[in-house]
């Protein structure tokens, strides 16, 4: 980034080049999860007649995922998420909408798992996302090592901002 043409980089957020460095990639983060989400809710409403938030159609997309049923506990672990009342609301948005099923009974026994209208949505939500997003990717030269390095980074992140939280959540001021 060139930083010599006039601009102040300098905030209560970044003083230094690595505080600079790290809050732009933040506000990147922030942006790009906005655009991801508003992405994932106009694809899947361009393929079924539901107004889902990303998050649900991540959801969704993640029950159907290796084709197997999913608790509650492995989609909070999944999506890196600790609000289980926000997820089945979500839950029973998909159910209500004949996406998802429900099945078993229980704490411990509850499963959810896609239904046929659910793999026909997910199949269909596949097919758009590979003419419209990764055929748009497919051309940018480099794009796929640029991926799996972003990947790596943003992995590292994610386990770096779930450490510091932990941090900042333990040493709260009263």
């Amino acid at each position: 980034m060139d930083r010599t043409r006039g601009l102040d980089w300098h905030w209560h957020l970044a003083e230094s080049a690595v505080e600079v460095d790290t809050t732009e990639l933040e506000f990147a983060l922030m942006r790009t999860f906005e655009g991801f989400g508003r992405w994932q809710s106009e694809c899947l409403a361009s393929v079924c007649d539901l107004a889902a938030t990303g998050p649900e159609n991540a959801l969704l997309h993640i029950i159907r995922m290796n084709e197997r049923p999913k608790t509650i506990k492995d989609l909070a672990r999944l999506t890196n998420r600790d609000d289980v009342p926000n997820i089945q609301y979500s839950l029973r948005k998909l159910i209500g909408a004949g996406l998802v099923l429900r099945q078993g009974a229980g704490r411990s026994g509850v499963t959810y798992e896609v239904t046929e209208e659910g793999r026909r949505v997910t199949d269909d939500y596949s097919a758009l996302r590979r003419r419209l997003l990764l055929q748009a990717v497919a051309g940018v030269p480099g794009f796929s090592d640029r991926l799996a390095e972003a990947t790596r980074t943003l992995n590292l992140l994610s386990g770096i901002y779930e450490e510091i939280s932990r941090v900042a959540a333990t040493h709260r001021r009263p």
